[in-house]
């Protein structure tokens, strides 16, 4: 059984699929790309996106009851591996030992042209 996650504090998707399905312990957030939910805009730069990514994706863990600190896995999709130690950095931040498991791929193109997605797994159990 499956239950679909949604909350507006994140973008809403922009095609045909859910913020994150819940199956069973596990959840699993779609990626996310760094638009302000309040104004549907792609925010400007590195930074800022990948703190809007790392905002919208914690918006979703909190609406199904989750955190960080139960993300057992990201994918991190960014345009440029040159911005990877600024994405590492801001992304670290928001994090806190044991670490999740991690894949960051350079890609040749994004969803509205921006600069980093990411989506994650997620164990719910204890």
């Amino acid at each position: 059984m499956v239950k679909e996650i949604y909350t507006d504090k994140s973008p809403a998707a922009i095609g045909p699929y859910s913020q994150a399905i819940q199956a069973g312990d596990y959840l699993y957030v779609s990626g996310q790309i760094p638009v302000n939910p309040e104004s549907g805009e792609v925010v400007d730069g590195i930074e800022k996106q990948t703190k809007q990514v790392m905002e919208n994706m914690k918006a979703v863990l909190e609406e199904a009851g989750a955190s960080f600190a139960q993300v057992a896995k990201f994918t991190i999709f960014i345009n440029n591996m040159d911005d990877f130690a600024t994405i590492n950095e801001l992304y670290g931040s928001y994090l806190e030992k044991p670490y999740p498991a991690r894949a960051t791929v350079e890609v040749s193109r994004l969803p509205k042209d921006v600069l980093i997605e990411m989506d994650a797994i997620v164990y719910l159990g204890n």
